[in-house]
């Protein structure tokens, strides 16, 4: 049924593409609304990460209500819809790609207008420290070797955490409980009250 809908979407997204506007669905009708060519994109990979089952994690995790429901949601929906973009080494940006401090700069950014330190090792200084036991969805989560922090993802919930891996891969979601990400596990900070 996904692959049957696919030829579809490709085709609303290309008349999208097309136009400076494109017909959003709101509350039961169809609401014209002008958008940017990265707005356009972020709502095509939105459709297109919706037909893939192994984002339904990430989809109930955005649906749950918790304590700031709001921002935790949008946290994870601007996230959730930049799945399969490509990884760059000091990409900042979906059309140039992202590494791994430029997803979670990007993100915090736009969903939330919070400006966060570029690297990884500095992101590791803001906020408030979380234990581990105690993560919450839009949390992130930082890990490295000999206690120098190299990467950071925002945690979905039920131990996984959506980053951009390295080269020749894209932003994923991987498990931080088992395999590689549970043994280079180093902290997790809150950024803002609410996430």
């Amino acid at each position: 049924m996904a692959l049957a809908a696919a030829p579809a979407l490709a085709q609303d997204a290309a008349a999208t593409m097309r136009d400076d506007t494109a017909e959003l669905p709101g509350a039961g009708a169809v609401v014209r609304q002008s958008m940017t060519l990265s707005d356009r994109a972020l709502a095509i990979a939105t459709d297109f990460n919706r037909l893939n089952p192994a984002n339904a994690l990430i989809a109930s995790a955005a649906a749950k209500p918790a304590q700031g429901e709001g921002r935790i949601k949008s946290v994870l929906n601007r996230a959730m819809a930049l799945l399969g973009t490509p990884y760059r080494w000091g990409g900042t940006s979906p059309e140039s790609g992202f590494d791994c401090s430029g997803l979670v700069g990007y993100v915090f950014r736009n969903a939330l207008g919070i400006e966060l330190p570029r690297v990884s090792r500095e992101m590791a200084k803001s906020g408030e420290l979380v234990p581990r036991a105690e993560l919450s969805q839009g949390d992130l989560v930082f890990f490295g070797k000999s206690g120098r922090v190299d990467h950071v993802g925002i945690y979905v919930g039920e131990g996984q955490f959506l980053h951009a891996p390295r080269t020749g891969r894209d932003v994923t979601v991987s498990n931080m409980d088992t395999g590689y990400w549970s043994r280079k596990f180093m902290s997790a900070r809150r950024v803002a009250a609410g996430t």
